[in-house]
């Protein structure tokens, strides 16, 4: 069997990974072995923000709306539940957007809301 020789894919490898690493500081930029573990715990710790992202952005949403309502006398937890009950079908998200971007907007679906 002839032999193999694999110097072309071994390079590729290594160029790739201190592709991912570039930037990074110490030998974590340059030596092979660093780079792979820097590259790894780079990669993990992406993956778990990604779904911490999603964690605050609700936080920033429903401190967003509970500063909102605040001026007009009622909580955020008593809004939420007037919404539910007065059957509004809109997310925080939007609830959030509104408050943020266009006042006048979320002071008409609170005065709803807020009716008795």
């Amino acid at each position: 069997m002839p032999r193999v020789k694999r110097g072309t894919q071994h390079v590729k490898r290594r160029r790739n990974l201190l592709k991912k690493t570039k930037g990074m500081m110490w030998g974590r930029k340059s030596k092979i072995k660093l780079a792979r573990t820097a590259a790894l715990k780079a990669g993990k710790n992406a993956y778990i923000d990604r779904r911490r992202k999603k964690r605050t952005m609700r936080q920033l949403w429903t401190v967003r709306i509970n500063a909102a309502v605040r001026p007009a006398g009622i909580s955020y937890s008593r809004f939420i539940a007037a919404l539910k009950e007065k059957n509004v079908a809109l997310d925080r998200k939007v609830l959030s957007f509104l408050a943020k971007d266009h006042p006048a907007v979320f002071e008409a679906v609170l005065s709803k809301v807020a009716s008795k």
